[in-house]
């Protein structure tokens, strides 16, 4: 009999033993920042989408990345002084990678409060102005203008263009459509006679479609701030590096620098063609 309760002792204490063992380990693999991961592994993960060109753009012949996410991705990380890994993903799945601690960074994200929820973000990289694509001969108008049932608008549901639209355009004639493409395709059908876009989006559809319309930017100006998706934590050291970046970039014009050229080589769009007072700041 008391053998048999030694066994059970030992059994017991020992389990114990490897329940604490596995909790310490588990305690520490999760207490570890972000900012103390890529010190440990000098490697910055990077989110990257396919086909989301001008931001990600993947060469079908070397597969290599370019665009704006990866130029600014090799920036920060040189800034760092760790290397780079680009971890393919979705604009759908980029919240869910970086909880799942797949990612370190994902550029280009809107910010919203549900978002910022389950992750956070830094500071706006620059601004992307809303946009008005019109059928040709459209009259110029402003916000307050459009914002009357006789506009006859496109947009992509779910975007940030819808969600500008939905609190800025209440009383406009909105078609909420399942992509950017189909909301592109009711414009040139006729059904509307213009389509929300931000300037990042409405160059490269002028460029593609000439005839299409022209580009309005109705005042007030109005953007959608551009920013870097992180992982949600409370330690700050990474995201304050992260926005010293930010700020250090903007002062010396270099994210201006670099969506410029990006946009002259992935999309076409020649630097002279922005309206004016699209300022990217």
């Amino acid at each position: 009999m008391k053998s048999q309760l030694d066994k059970k002792t030992f059994r017991a204490a020992f389990g114990a033993a490897l329940f604490a063992t596995a909790s310490c380990l588990a305690t520490f693999a999760h207490a570890e920042t972000s900012m103390e991961r890529v010190e440990r592994t000098k490697v910055l993960r990077v989110g990257v989408v396919n086909g989301a060109t001008p931001y990600y753009h993947k060469s079908l012949t070397t597969n290599e990345w370019s665009g704006f996410g990866p130029d600014f991705a090799k920036d920060l990380a040189n800034d760092l002084k760790v290397d780079v890994k680009y971890v393919e993903t979705t604009w759908g799945n980029a919240v869910l990678d970086l909880q799942a601690d797949k990612i370190d960074v994902m550029f280009g994200m809107a910010s919203t409060p549900a978002r910022q929820e389950m992750v956070n973000f830094s500071n706006p990289i620059f601004q992307n102005t809303y946009t008005m694509v019109c059928k040709n001969g459209y009259p110029e108008k402003t916000w307050d203008q459009f914002n009357s049932p006789d506009s006859k608008i496109s947009v992509d549901v779910g975007s940030s263009m819808d969600n500008f639209a939905t609190t800025m355009l209440p009383n406009a004639a909105l078609s909420r459509l399942e992509s950017t493409s189909a909301a592109t395709m009711a414009l040139q059908s006729g059904r509307v006679d213009c389509q929300i876009l931000v300037i990042l989006l409405a160059q490269p559809l002028l460029k593609k479609l000439p005839t299409i319309g022209t580009i309005q930017v109705p005042t007030p100006i109005l953007a959608a701030p551009v920013t870097i998706g992180m992982q949600k934590e409370t330690d700050t050291a990474f995201k304050e590096a992260v926005n010293r970046w930010v700020e250090k970039e903007q002062k010396s014009g270099e994210i201006r620098k670099v969506i410029l050229m990006n946009m002259q080589k992935l999309a076409g769009v020649e630097p002279s063609s922005f309206p004016t007072s699209v300022k990217f700041e």
